[in-house]
């Protein structure tokens, strides 16, 4: 297989053509905080759902991978004789995910490209397995995204799609603060043309795509550690103040930055409490196509 492509010449002439792309702006950003919650994920932790499905000598696509740590170990679960193609819509958090592959000795198993999931720079039917995480929460319409990555698995293999819903996000104890949280980063999605609650909607939206077969689970992250809380607290804590989700929010006129310093003292408050629990809810798709 050619390395991936999708160079911003190709993205302009498509975006002229009228050729879908994305509207959506991605609500987090690329901050050292946010990376450090998107390197902690793994296969095990983030796409259990789907690693019973691989085989080896598969062909993976892995859109929106991010630094490449979910990429990376798909990579290993379909060696030998296996590829993965990894792309993602920033080209520096590209590299990330190239030197991570480089250093676990995968350089070899693993193209890398920029793509917008909207209009895929591939021929129909490239594919076994197009996998998705923490995705379509982030995009335009999620449901031109989901028959795009059909179009580019070949008939009978899977597209597996896996993501949070903030709505149903819960935690404990109570802390002043949080509530203000959870309602501002939606409104902040939201205006920036994404679904925060993606979770509950995916399997609507695989119906809608036109999948006929599909499987749907959930299952959850939960930090309930010390070091599970206070590494979560603490880049909710930074992200709230310092990413691009904060000027985001305050460009936008919803929130102010002092509203922010509050939001992120209530995640330190919260992380210091010696009884604090924290559960994501995540949907989960494996689709036929």
């Amino acid at each position: 297989m050619t390395d991936a492509h999708d160079t911003h010449s190709n993205r302009d002439a498509r975006a002229a053509a009228g050729t879908p792309h994305e509207t959506a702006v991605y609500t987090h950003g690329h901050h050292e905080s946010v990376l450090r919650s998107h390197r902690w994920r793994t296969a095990a932790n983030s796409a259990a759902y789907l690693t019973g499905h691989l085989r080896a000598g598969m062909r993976v696509l892995d859109v929106g991978c991010g630094p490449g740590t979910i990429t990376a170990d798909l990579a290993e679960l379909v060696a030998p004789g296996g590829r993965v193609t990894a792309v993602d819509a920033a080209p520096d958090v590209i590299e990330q995910a190239r030197a991570h592959a480089a250093e676990r000795g995968l350089g070899d198993a693993v193209d890398f490209g920029t793509a917008d999931v909207h209009a895929l720079d591939f021929p129909d039917g490239s594919f076994d397995v197009v996998h998705a995480h923490q995705v379509l929460q982030h995009v335009g319409d999620p449901v031109r995204a989901l028959r795009e990555m059909r179009r580019v698995c070949r008939p009978g293999g899977i597209v597996a799609v896996r993501d949070a819903d903030y709505a149903a996000m819960t935690w404990y104890p109570a802390t002043p603060g949080l509530e203000e949280w959870l309602s501002l980063y939606r409104r902040v999605a939201r205006a920036n043309g994404g679904e925060p609650d993606a979770g509950r909607r995916l399997l609507s939206w695989a119906r809608a795509a036109g999948f006929t077969e599909v499987a749907a689970s959930a299952t959850s992250w939960c930090y309930a550690t010390a070091d599970e809380v206070a590494w979560w607290s603490s880049l909710w804590a930074d992200r709230t103040t310092a990413s691009a989700y904060a000027a985001i929010a305050t460009d936008g006129g919803h929130a102010t930055r002092a509203g922010l310093d509050a939001i992120a003292d209530a995640w330190h408050t919260w992380g210091a409490a010696p009884d604090a629990w924290f559960s994501v809810l995540n949907g989960e798709l494996v689709c036929r196509a």
